[in-house]
């Protein structure tokens, strides 16, 4: 499993994979990603430490990942984190969020005291798909509600069950709503979930001119930022 990696393509920035307690929500049907947390807070606050130590500020933006929520990293590796932005001159950070953490992101802003563009996975806005297919557990009016509090979202493209209209009208709320996306193309995992390959491809016509949007991100494969595994 890697766990840093240098992003030098577009935005370029520092990333890390660090280890956090379970994902408080942990239902998502279509992920086995949350199988990287452990419960063991002490054990997560050393393995983190050292790969802390790979960053160097070069770029002076760090993305900072786990399997779930900043708010589960540790206290004591968000305080590490905090040293190394302060030690290495970070001067904005990167964090991802489940929506049921929408109410807490100020808590994050004050301890850190810098820019913190928030990602919150929305995968798609079709309600039905999000939250009695997927199992997302993030219920929202619309899109203007979550860039209420998100201004970056990630979406996911390429699962049975998704449509072209799915997807159109994503991409469409992306752009009119939100500074900041990532797009992610399906992978399958050990979940029963399949990839729509022909959706896929019908993307890739439509839609990889989103690739000259220095705003947006489209991962082709989940280890693109040059972090995870299989």
């Amino acid at each position: 499993m890697i766990r840093y990696s240098d992003i030098v393509n577009k935005n370029e920035r520092e990333i890390v994979l660090l280890k956090a307690s379970p994902c408080v929500w942990g239902k998502c049907t279509f992920c086995d990603y949350i199988e990287d947390n452990n419960s063991d807070t002490q054990f997560n606050v050393n393995f983190n430490k050292e790969i802390l130590k790979n960053v160097t500020g070069k770029h002076k933006v760090l993305e900072v990942i786990n399997s779930g929520s900043c708010f589960e990293l540790p206290k004591e590796t968000l305080q590490d984190i905090k040293n190394v932005i302060d030690s290495k001159g970070i001067k904005k950070l990167f964090f991802e969020s489940h929506w049921i953490y929408r109410n807490r992101l100020e808590e994050m802003k004050q301890f850190f005291n810098i820019p913190i563009i928030f990602k919150c996975g929305i995968e798609t806005f079709d309600s039905h798909f999000r939250c009695e297919v997927l199992k997302k557990g993030a219920v929202f009016s619309g899109p203007e509600e979550v860039s209420k509090y998100f201004n970056s979202i990630c979406l996911m493209v390429g699962i049975k069950g998704q449509t072209k209209a799915m997807i159109e009208t994503d991409i469409d709320y992306l752009l009119k709503y939100f500074k900041h996306g990532c797009i992610n193309i399906y992978v399958e995992n050990s979940t029963p979930f399949k990839r729509d390959e022909e959706l896929i491809s019908w993307f890739r016509d439509n839609y990889s001119f989103l690739e000259g949007n220095d705003n947006i991100e489209i991962l082709w494969n989940n280890t693109d930022f040059g972090v995870g595994g299989n």
